[in-house]
């Protein structure tokens, strides 16, 4: 049985790829919606569906990782298919990050400075650095 599912069309040679150089934030969203529109896919991007994408990858991602030491992950992220397959799984759920993103009209610029700024008063460095404490466990009353 070969490669396809029934009523499928056997896959032909690769065609080159129509992804143009990402080189910013705005060509990156701009491709991502491309993809997805040429295929007429926005019409099953609901927020409850993009959100759900977005944890069933980020599950594969951690997947990568799972009952594998410290030493085995770095060892594993240093090439080959390994590593491939985490740049798979980050790739799929910034993907689908961004068009949650599209789909709410966020502006991730924005969203992410904003967040850095709250983060920025919430974790001060003299209090922060070096532990992993939440911000509630610093003493910032």
């Amino acid at each position: 049985m070969g490669g396809t599912l029934p009523g499928m069309k056997k896959p032909t040679t690769p065609r080159r790829s129509k992804v143009k150089k990402l080189d910013s934030w705005p060509a990156l969203m701009a491709e991502v919606c491309r993809f997805r529109d040429e295929r007429d896919w926005s019409q099953f991007h609901t927020p409850k569906n993009l959100a759900a994408a977005i944890a069933v990858e980020a599950a594969e991602l951690q997947e990568q990782f799972l009952w594998k030491t410290d030493k085995e992950i770095e060892r594993n992220l240093k090439g080959g298919p390994k590593r491939e397959a985490v740049v798979e799984e980050i790739a799929d759920v910034l993907m689908f990050a961004i068009l949650l993103a599209d789909r709410l009209d966020i502006d991730v610029v924005k969203a992410i400075a904003d967040k850095l700024a709250a983060n920025e008063l919430k974790y001060p460095v003299a209090l922060a650095r070096g532990n992993a404490r939440k911000y509630t466990e610093l003493g910032l009353q």
